[in-house]
């Protein structure tokens, strides 16, 4: 039993040896070929069992997004590959519209904080194969219509509208102005401690959207050195509220495409609050909205009537200990 125990422990260790002795090419340690297994932006379609998978063609040098089926877990599919458009240099991020036939893609992306950036976006369907930018700015969160139609987006601090179908662009705000008055993308407190930054959204038959605004006048401001390849820094001035100091104050507003108004909504008597989500339920002229104290231990659930603009009903809940921000 022990000669049986050497030799095996022998065996291993030799095996062992070989493999170390292997010889490593320099094109191995740069090509990938030690690299961990990843995968990159999986999204789940909703209209069949399939997902997609954006991907790096190490052949090619480009990106493309595939196509798989849950049942097999084999390809089915290359929607998209960078290599036969070349306007499309790369893909950061991408997102499909409810009828999954078109897809929005973000490229050459621009981080501002942890969450949020700007991009240069382009509109890609599917059926005829079709690559389009619909827009020379860098935007944030590009958000496709249910119907597929039209799209809403922010762009230094107002909302957009564009038409994909006529290729009409409309602008529906237009007092937004860096480090005052944002519509519809959060300020930097909600996106650090509530985790989101597009503050609007599509109510169910794509004829109205709903946005917060926030109005940062008398937030105080933070600036920063920013050191980049130039040989001085720039200098980054942001409205930074610290514990205890004024933060942005928020307001709720609906635009209506087919009357081309924004209605202001009234939630109530708040003299210092948050609107931690907003959301339109089934109901095309029902929007829901969460508002919070500033101590965070309660909680409004609001409907509200998109067509007479007035809060409908809601629901109270409250905690006892309370978390200050």
């Amino acid at each position: 039993m022990i000669f049986k125990k050497i030799t095996t422990l022998f065996l291993l260790v030799a095996s062992f040896s070989i493999v170390a002795q292997q010889n490593i090419t320099l094109e191995e340690i740069w090509d990938g070929t030690f690299r961990t297994k990843g995968m990159n932006e999986l999204n789940a379609m909703k209209n069949t069992n399939q997902y997609t998978i954006l991907e790096n063609n190490r052949n090619s040098g480009s990106k493309q997004i595939d196509l798989y089926d849950y049942a097999t877990l084999e390809k089915v599919n290359t929607l998209i590959d960078t290599k036969n458009y070349p306007e499309l240099k790369s893909i950061d991020s991408y997102t499909f519209d409810k009828k999954e036939s078109k897809i929005l893609i973000a490229t050459n992306s621009s981080p501002i904080y942890r969450h949020s950036f700007t991009a240069d976006y382009f509109v890609y369907d599917i059926s005829t194969k079709k690559l389009t930018k619909f827009t020379n700015k860098q935007i944030q969160e590009p958000t496709f219509s249910p119907d597929g139609s039209k799209i809403v987006y922010a762009f230094e601090n107002n909302l957009y509208v564009f038409d994909v179908t006529n290729e009409v662009e409309l602008k529906i705000t237009n007092e937004g102005t860096k480090n005052k008055i944002i519509n519809g993308i959060t300020d930097w407190v909600y996106e650090e401690e509530f985790a989101f930054v597009k503050a609007f959204d599509w109510n169910i038959t794509g004829d109205k959207i709903a946005f917060i605004r926030f109005d940062e006048t008398k937030v105080p401001e933070f600036s920063m050195d920013i050191y980049n390849q130039g040989l001085y820094p720039t200098q980054s001035v942001f409205k930074y509220p610290k514990a205890g100091e004024t933060n942005a104050s928020v307001s709720l507003h609906i635009y209506d495409l087919k009357t081309n108004k924004i209605s202001k909504i009234n939630l109530g008597d708040y003299a210092d609050f948050y609107i931690a989500r907003l959301q339109w339920t089934n109901d095309a002229n029902i929007l829901s909205a969460q508002v919070l104290n500033r101590h965070q231990n309660n909680l409004d659930l609001h409907f509200i009537d998109a067509t007479s603009a007035k809060n409908h009903y809601s629901f109270k809940m409250k905690k006892t200990k309370p978390m200050l921000m």
